[in-house]
């Protein structure tokens, strides 16, 4: 039957994405991080224990500290590489983010670009001209009612500016001539001669004549 017929495959599994892979990177750098934390507790304790012992125990303490500084250095090399492939992976996301943020950008202008065509057909370049010139009108007309309005009533139409200017400078003269103090000039001036009366006063006659003598 399954030679006939064959045999129904299995669904695939989804493939991994950048996120699940850049998570699984750092798990294994926080794996080996702690790997070589463990190598570097181990080798402080050989190296107190070193200080205390002599002869054949120090020289096994010495080649265990040196198979532990082989496995560091393979450690750290596998960490290097690890943190090469995350940041392989963070460069991945970011471009593929970067292409959906296009996406979505493109996709914004176009829905922008269909709404604008389509208002714009709501809208009349001629309607528009239309009401501009209405309003200019409207505008004149406002003018010219606040003109007519603003008239003088009783007013001549027609005034000869030559006859107000001479108008104007004979007011000009009248002015001059009432603010014309010259004659106080007389009055404040101190007199040229004084009467003399010291004579008057010390002439005998004159006394004896005031006193009815």
């Amino acid at each position: 039957m399954n030679r006939l017929f064959g045999r129904s495959s299995a669904p695939k599994a989804p493939p991994p994405t950048i996120d699940d892979t850049s998570d699984r990177l750092d798990k294994r750098v926080g794996q080996t991080d702690g790997r070589i934390q463990k190598i570097d507790d181990e080798l402080n304790k050989i190296r107190e224990q070193m200080k205390r012992t002599k002869g054949p125990a120090q020289a096994r303490l010495k080649q265990r500290a040196m198979q532990l500084l082989k496995q560091k250095r393979m450690y750290e090399g596998q960490r290097d590489q690890i943190e090469n492939q995350r940041f392989n992976m963070d460069q991945m996301q970011f471009a593929a983010e970067s292409v959906k943020d296009t996406i979505d950008h493109v996709a914004c202008l176009k829905a922008t670009a269909t709404q604008l065509k389509t208002d714009q057909k709501k809208i009349n370049i001629d309607d528009v001209e239309r009401m501009q010139e209405e309003l200019q009108d409207l505008y004149d007309d406002n003018n010219e009612i606040q003109e007519i309005l603003g008239r003088s009533y009783g007013m001549p139409e027609e005034i000869d500016e030559e006859e107000l200017e001479a108008e104007l400078a004979g007011l000009e003269d009248d002015m001059l001539c009432n603010n014309d103090t010259s004659y106080l000039d007389n009055a404040l001036a101190p007199p040229s001669e004084l009467p003399s009366t010291k004579e008057e006063e010390t002439d005998p006659a004159r006394l004896e004549e005031q006193l009815g003598l």
